[in-house]
This record gives C-alpha cells, structure tokens and sequence, in this order.
C-alpha cells in the first residue's frame, strides 16, 4: 500500500511539473500612475525610453466588439499606450471603422462597405468575437478620434489607399501627434504618393524581415526617419536584438505584432496565455512597441518588470 501512495504521488508531482503556469505577480493598483496623452506621445516619439508600448489590436474586441467604441474605451481604461484600428469607406464617402471589405462577419448586415451608405450602416448592429449581436454600431473615423483625443496613441490600419481622407478628419479632430498611419511601400514610393502629407504626420514602414529588407530599413533611416518599423517576423532568428538595437540608436523604434505566429517567430498571445514568459523574448530583443490581442496580459507582465506603468 505504502508503495502504491508513494507511485501515486510520484506521478501526481510530475503531471503539476510539466504544466505551464501563466501566474504573475502585478503591480498594486495605488502603484500604478497612469500616463497621460502627452506622456505616450513623448514615450512613442523616444526610441531611446524603456518603457514599452502597449498597442490593443482593434481594441479590446474580447470584451467588446471589435472597432467599436467600447473596444477603444476599455483599452483608455485599462492603460493601453496605442489603439489600433481599420478604416473603410462608404459608397457616399464616409470613413467608418471596419476590418473586413465586407460587413458580414462582424455586423447583422451583409455586403461591402463600399456598397453601403453611412445612414444604412447605422441601422446594423455589431456582433462580437463569437458572432453575437450587440447594441454596438459600427462608429465613424470621426466619433472613433473623439473618444481617443488626449487620451490614448491612435494608429490607423487599412488606411493606406486613403490616406488623404484619413488626414483631413485626423486634422479636423486634432488628434495629429496622437495617430499612426502605415504602409508596406518604399520611401520612393510613399513620397510619391503621398509626400505632401508626410513631414506633418507619424508614418510606420512594413518592414517584412527578409533577404534584402535591411536595405529599405537604411533607406528610410538616412533620407526619411519614421518614428517606428513595424516589422514581421515569420521565423525566429538570430542577430534580432543587436539590430533592433542598432535601429534604436538612430532614433526608430521597433514594433512587432504578437498577435500570431508567423508575425513574431512563433512568440505569440497564446502561447503567452499558456506560458507569460513567452513576452520576455520581446523585451531580450529589444522591441518597444508590441501589438497584442491580450492587452491585459501584456500589461500585467510589463508592470511585473517594471517596463510600463
């Protein structure tokens, strides 16, 4: 008998070894200051600060539907640094936020966005992750930079192809040192198409690592600094943190997406979720901004470092 206990226990002590944990120590809430509009904007524009930025990717769409006002709302909430939302423009030419071409997987409607009018979007309802009809509607660019004014970074995605239109409501609500606009295109490319625009607002390149990559990186650095690369990181790599660092050092910081696997060499938010220490490898690699689907959890690991505050 005393053997079979002993077996038992044995086997009880190796199946708790093997299991991940994800528990972490956070800050107490009275340590926590939270920073202000002008805070991120200095930190965003200091490739230099220690403080990594936290980006929510299309805000806080567990607990609210994604590119809504809610979703934004919580991220101010919460301490999120920068909010990350998806423009689109509708048949009469108004600019609401929506991921997708279509309104299909995240509203009641059906169809292209371009194939609406603004007035025929209001009467849709947003669902949320799990396809669930909510009171959300779908909000304009406009009503989205309301709520973020001198509260949190903003950085516009799918934006690109209008960035002209994006502009003219960015200036309108003032929000211009608050917003990100990028793209994946060549410093030629962009001040060809947009050069008129881009010594008064924040540009992010697109960087996809790979053979050639850094030669656009060094162009841009010497003839038009961006204030951030986003980089994409399909595979893990050696030689990541002197780089990043180097890029630092000229004065761009570094964001990388930890949304999936193939954007950060397989360190992503659910294998964070199973193992946080899955976000250290951000931090030994010099990154400063990361864009998460779990903003929560990267929070409460940053603060536990004592990288965010």
């Amino acid at each position: 008998m005393k053997r079979f206990l002993f077996f038992t226990a044995l086997l009880l002590w190796g199946s708790c070894k093997g299991q991940q944990t994800t528990e972490i120590t956070p800050k107490d809430a009275t340590d926590i200051k939270a920073s202000t509009i002008q805070d991120k904007i200095a930190n965003l524009n200091d490739s230099a600060n220690k403080e990594i930025i936290v980006v929510a990717h299309r805000g806080d769409w567990r607990n609210a539907p994604e590119n809504s006002l809610q979703a934004i709302q919580n991220c101010i909430d919460m301490g999120v640094d920068m909010v990350e939302i998806d423009i689109r423009e509708t048949k009469d030419g108004h600019l609401v936020l929506m991921h997708d071409e279509t309104i299909d997987r995240t509203t009641t409607g059906k169809g292209f966005v371009k194939d609406w009018t603004l007035d025929s979007l209001r009467a849709l309802h947003l669902k949320d992750g799990l396809g669930v009809a909510t009171q959300h509607k779908i909000p304009t660019l406009e009503e989205a930079l309301k709520t973020t004014k001198d509260k949190i970074l903003v950085n516009l995605d799918k934006s690109y192809t209008i960035f002209d239109k994006c502009i003219q409501i960015v200036q309108l609500t003032e929000t211009l040192d608050q917003v990100i606009i990028k793209g994946t295109k060549t410093r030629t490319k962009v001040e060809e198409e947009f050069g008129t625009y881009l010594d008064n607002v924040n540009f992010m390149p697109v960087i996809r690592l790979k053979q050639g990559s850094s030669e656009i990186v060094d162009d841009y650095i010497n003839y038009r600094k961006p204030v951030a690369f986003e980089f994409i990181i399909p595979n893990d790599t050696i030689g990541l943190s002197s780089y990043f660092n180097e890029i630092r050092e000229k004065g761009a910081s570094v964001w990388v997406n930890s949304l999936w696997p193939r954007l950060s060499g397989g360190h992503d938010d659910e294998k964070a979720a199973m193992d946080i220490n899955t976000y250290q490898w951000y931090i030994d690699n010099n990154v400063d901004i990361i864009q998460t689907d779990r903003p929560k959890l990267l929070l409460d690991f940053l603060r536990s470092k004592n990288l965010h505050n």
